[in-house]
């Protein structure tokens, strides 16, 4: 393994050097919690293949658990989430969650429960378009919660991965959770028949090839940030008006802070929270929060220490205006 990972993002060095491994990592131990997950939820003929890539994800028509590669390593999470503005698995809760979700992608293909009639009537046809962009109808009672973002109103194949994420989940009452929901309960009703269906079949796929494993990828951590990159967003006029209404800038002296450095403190949770309540994407809400930054230090805002909680309540408010004009319209202009 390379001595420092922040050195590494400076230079050519490929990712398939930097000597990552799930085996010994933090990873291990929370993968062996997840494998007694599954046998409580009797999900025991499907065996999941775990590998290290670029993002969380599961290979059409494979049992293989892509995981992100910052999760074998603190720095490299640290980092992720400073080039990015989140990290999809925060800790050993969060990692869970995400693997629940995968595992829901391993089953449906395992299974090809695509194929079935009852599946596409409850989730719609796998074949819709996949598209990164989606606009979510948040608190829509046709679709569980489960990941940030309202992800399962991204496709009929997330709908069903999150669907299946919440029925395994230990310790939820899913039918209480969703009686006031009868389209979400019907789809949770359906995945329990179903598991219940198949759960001593062995499963019709196995294959659990890799897509663009850690070890085979030859380019840098630098080329791989900066192609998640995402330019300066365009924003509304009357921005500086704006944000002298968040900001109090008629404070002076020693209790006086930067605005700017208050924004980029609390980047990654508002970056965080603004995406899990409106499903703008954290490293568009990044992209937002530093030309932000730019214009309160252009314009010299200030505030003062004991306001703030109320500034960072005002900020967020802010920010998730700004976000749900973009979900909602493509833009950040009205």
């Amino acid at each position: 393994m390379i001595d420092s990972f922040h050195e590494a993002t400076r230079g050519a060095v490929p990712m398939r050097e930097l000597g990552l491994r799930i085996e010994g990592s933090a990873l291990e131990p929370i993968l062996g919690e997840f494998a007694q997950e599954l046998a409580r939820a009797g999900v025991t003929r499907v065996r999941p293949r775990f590998y290290l890539s670029t993002e969380w994800g599961v290979p059409f028509e494979t049992v293989a658990i892509a995981v992100p590669f910052y999760l074998a390593h603190p720095e490299l999470a640290e980092l992720h989430a400073d080039r990015t503005g989140m990290i999809e698995g925060v800790d050993r809760a969060d990692v869970l969650r995400y693997l629940r979700h995968e595992m829901g992608h391993v089953v449906n293909y395992a299974y090809k429960l695509y194929e079935r009639a009852d599946w596409t009537e409850a989730f719609g046809a796998i074949t819709q378009p996949y598209t990164e962009e989606y606009r979510p109808e948040p608190w829509s009672v046709r679709f569980v919660n489960h990941l940030p973002g309202w992800y399962a109103q991204k496709h009929p194949d997330e709908d069903w991965a999150e669907t299946f994420a919440v029925w395994m989940t230990p310790g939820r009452d899913w039918r209480t959770e969703h009686a006031p929901w009868p389209h979400a309960l019907a789809k949770l009703e359906l995945c329990d028949t179903i598991l219940r269906e198949i759960r001593d079949r062995d499963p019709s796929v196995v294959d659990d090839e890799l897509d663009e494993e850690l070890s085979e990828i030859d380019y840098s951590l630098e080329d791989y940030y900066r192609d998640t990159e995402v330019p300066a967003p365009e924003l509304p006029p009357g921005l500086a008006g704006s944000l002298r209404a968040v900001f109090d800038d008629s404070v002076r002296g020693d209790e006086a802070r930067d605005a700017a450095d208050l924004i980029r403190a609390q980047g990654r949770t508002i970056a965080r929270a603004v995406y899990t309540w409106t499903g703008h994407f954290p490293e568009h809400t990044r992209a937002l929060l530093l030309h932000l930054a730019g214009r309160a230090e252009a314009l010299g805002l200030r505030y003062g220490a004991a306001s703030e909680d109320h500034i960072l309540v005002a900020l967020t408010s802010f920010v998730t205006s700004l976000a749900m004009n973009y979900v909602h319209r493509g833009r950040y202009l009205p």
